[in-house]
């Protein structure tokens, strides 16, 4: 496996602070323009078994940028398995998940037996050069520096008692999340790392965290079928479970109205609760003909126009529904992956560049639009 570069310097890192903080005043400070006026904003999709990120015009599905080379070893222009991507002013934060081993091998990977890892988190520019690092190029670990399947990212640059920039890192395979500095220090964690459980300060399979305006944590504790909402002292405080219907939370933001969106892979829906954990609106993914009996839908954003914007897994498609559930967008062929024009293969993540609705903005909730 190729190994990762040597940790970024400490000048390098002020740097890169600099620059981060000049990118996001520039871009996320103007007026807000009223939503179904606005020019439609780009996608930012995560495709998971191209082992690439990319950028798509919603209008002409015309790829606008991308990272990522396609190999299934971890480098400087690869990036494998990736499950979420975030843009942030100039630069994009992208996790590195891997794929597992498969017999026979899953797509993106050559390796039956052992599978293809990464366990990194980047930051790389609009160059496509890697700005920032978390983790080791194909090296699976708990230790300094280490990661073990991190499907999932934030940048932010407001924490409780944390000030400064931080990046938080759901760490699946370790069973934890943490929050690291951009001297690649942990600097707060929930979760007891290598311990799958549902007891105090443990989690199974966490699939995604999100920092509330609140300063709380929420989080989707995907193989404990819950959504959690803990505080900076590890204290839960909220569950969510869609009245003991959620099976595979996979994702999890807490909406302007209060309400809590969640991912319900394994029913193949996006559910949307109320404080009560009352369902108050769904959408089910494999109702159209030809449809992926067991799409596994892995993230649903709401939009700031009110629409939500789905990553269909394994119907290989990204779409946009309205309210009332009408399909109004979709990037790739129902159940047909490829990596041609308007082509997928397993899209986990998707984001509408610059559009932080529901999920934790970068450059803190004071300023933002949300």
């Amino acid at each position: 496996m190729t190994h990762a570069s040597p940790a970024t310097t400490m000048p390098q890192r002020v740097l890169l602070a600099l620059a981060i903080a000049t990118a996001i005043g520039g871009i996320f400070f103007s007026p807000a323009v009223p939503a179904r006026e606005e020019a439609r904003p780009s996608l930012l999709i995560a495709d998971q078994f191209n082992n690439r990120v990319i950028e798509i015009d919603r209008d002409t599905h015309r790829v606008l940028w991308h990272f990522g080379n396609g190999s299934d070893l971890p480098g400087p222009r690869s990036i494998v398995g990736v499950n979420d991507a975030e843009r942030f002013g100039a630069f994009t934060l992208i996790s590195g998940t891997g794929i597992p081993p498969s017999n026979p091998a899953l797509p993106g990977c050559a390796d039956p037996i052992s599978g293809c890892p990464d366990n990194r988190v980047l930051i790389v520019d609009r160059g496509g050069d890697i700005r920032w690092q978390y983790g080791k190029a194909g090296i699976t670990g708990s230790g300094p520096n280490e990661l073990n399947t991190p499907v999932h990212s934030l940048f932010l640059t407001s924490f409780p008692h944390h000030p400064g920039a931080h990046v938080l890192i759901t760490d699946q395979g370790n069973q934890r999340v943490i929050m690291v500095n951009l001297g690649h220090k942990i600097v707060w964690q929930y979760g007891t790392t290598g311990v799958a459980g549902n007891g105090p300060n443990q989690l199974s399979n966490p699939n995604s965290a999100e920092v509330l305006e609140n300063g709380h944590i929420l989080i989707a504790d995907e193989s404990n079928n819950r959504v959690i909402e803990v505080t900076p002292s590890l204290q839960i405080v909220k569950q969510f479970t869609a009245m003991g219907t959620v099976n595979g939370a996979a994702f999890a933001s807490r909406l302007d109205n209060g309400d809590t969106l969640i991912t319900d892979s394994n029913n193949n829906r996006a559910v949307e609760v109320d404080r009560n954990d009352h369902v108050v609106w769904q959408y089910v993914t494999n109702t159209d003909p030809g449809s992926n009996p067991a799409p596994l839908p892995t993230r649903a954003l709401r939009l700031r126009n009110g629409d939500t914007l789905i990553s269909d897994q394994f119907n290989q498609r990204v779409i946009e529904v309205t309210p009332a559930g009408k399909i109004v967008f979709q990037q790739g062929a129902l159940n047909a992956p490829g990596d041609g024009f308007n082509q997928l293969n397993g899209p986990y993540d998707a984001k509408a560049v610059g559009d932080f609705t529901g999920i934790t903005p970068p450059h803190g909730f004071d300023h933002g639009i949300h």
